[in-house]
């Protein structure tokens, strides 16, 4: 019996590998005899750069770079030096969750921080980029992130703009003087699963700028300036393109990235499934593996379980999911490719017992052991 398995992270519980060396105990003790490969996986989001780096023999580095309030923040990045590949996720650096609840405010948060990160991997050697970019604290359009790389946002006197949103209101320059000359060498490939374009009423000041505490009047005047930036940048990139499916994620760093770099929008489970060369192991198994801590319709929707899951139905592959829960509405992922799936509480606890990692280690793992007593033989 061959068995692939490829867990998303319960999130506060356990990691992408944790759990799927949890699921594997438990498979080994019914099956003691099965070859059973554990393969990491995330969607783009929270979890990225362990899974990528685990997942392509990669070393993580980290360093203290600029946070989306300007305070020094400790960031992880993954770095495969086979492939001169770095892997981030911008919300190491310019993350809402950096960002104190009373402090929201997207005039004044950075991606600069970001860039800082592309600046330290490009000096390490690295040429290529994996980016996930869910998870911003801001609205910025990137600018932030593109001074850090050397790019110069000037106002009408030639001085540099304000950080966060706020500088976007001044904006009547851009300068690429000063680009460090490698980025023009490098390739970027940003995880990103939202279209939004980058302004309107379906732009990332309205759509997003709510979840950053923004106000109506802050929102109207974002989007305004967001426009005036657009069109200083169509002028210099006729490729620049506002409303690009995904120009407005991560409050425009989606544009930054599509008219500033050599960058393609993808989706993250893509991304995650082709670079960790899930598929060449999935053709070989007689089961695969999956889940995440909550299982629901929005998993039939395209999350990671189900990226996975269709990949597997590619080669005609039993597919199996495990969650912490599972919904009424669950029943949606068996439409797309999602053989069965289990809830692996055992007993009655509170939210905080199920979370622990311990009890989430043993329950996953139990609930695998009698799953697989069930199953035949290969």
């Amino acid at each position: 019996m061959k068995v692939v398995i490829a867990m998303d992270s319960l999130k506060g519980s356990l990691s992408s590998h944790e759990a799927g060396m949890a699921v594997r105990e438990g498979i080994l003790r019914a099956r003691p005899s099965a070859q059973v490969e554990v393969r990491p996986l995330a969607d783009g989001g929270e979890g990225t750069v362990e899974a990528l780096t685990v997942g392509m023999k990669g070393t993580a580095r980290c360093i203290t770079v600029t946070g989306p309030l300007l305070h020094p923040t400790e960031c992880r990045y993954g770095i495969v030096d086979q492939t001169h590949t770095a892997v981030m996720e911008m919300s190491q650096a310019a993350g809402i969750t950096l960002v104190p609840e009373d402090k929201k405010n997207p005039l004044f948060a950075t991606t600069y921080g970001v860039g800082e990160i592309i600046r330290d991997a490009i000096f390490q050697g690295c040429r290529r980029f994996v980016v996930g970019i869910g998870g911003s604290a801001t609205n910025d359009g990137g600018i932030g992130m593109l001074s850090a790389l050397g790019f110069e946002f000037l106002d009408e006197e030639g001085k540099c703009v304000p950080f966060g949103a706020a500088g976007l209101e001044k904006l009547a320059s851009i300068s690429t003087e000063h680009v460090i000359p490698e980025l023009s060498e490098c390739e970027f490939c940003i995880a990103c699963d939202v279209t939004n374009p980058l302004c309107g009423p379906n732009g990332c000041s309205a759509v997003y700028g709510p979840q950053k505490d923004a106000s109506q009047e802050m929102i109207s005047r974002m989007d305004q300036w967001m426009e005036h930036y657009a069109h200083l940048a169509v002028q210099m990139n006729r490729r620049a393109d506002p409303e690009n499916p995904g120009a407005g994620a991560a409050g425009g760093l989606g544009f930054a990235f599509l008219t500033f770099t050599n960058a393609v929008l993808e989706s993250g489970i893509q991304i995650v499934l082709r670079e960790t060369k899930l598929e060449q192991y999935v053709k070989e198994a007689d089961y695969v593996i999956t889940g995440e801590g909550r299982l629901d319709g929005q998993t039939a929707m395209g999350k990671a379980p189900v990226g996975v899951a269709r990949l597997a139905k590619k080669y005609g592959k039993k597919v199996i999911a495990f969650a912490g829960s599972v919904t009424s509405d669950a029943k949606k992922c068996n439409a797309e490719g999602i053989d069965a799936f289990f809830p692996i509480v055992r007993g009655v606890c509170t939210l905080e017992e199920a979370m622990e990692s311990g009890n989430a280690r043993a329950n996953l793992a139990d609930t695998a052991e009698q799953v697989f007593r069930l199953l035949p033989d290969c």
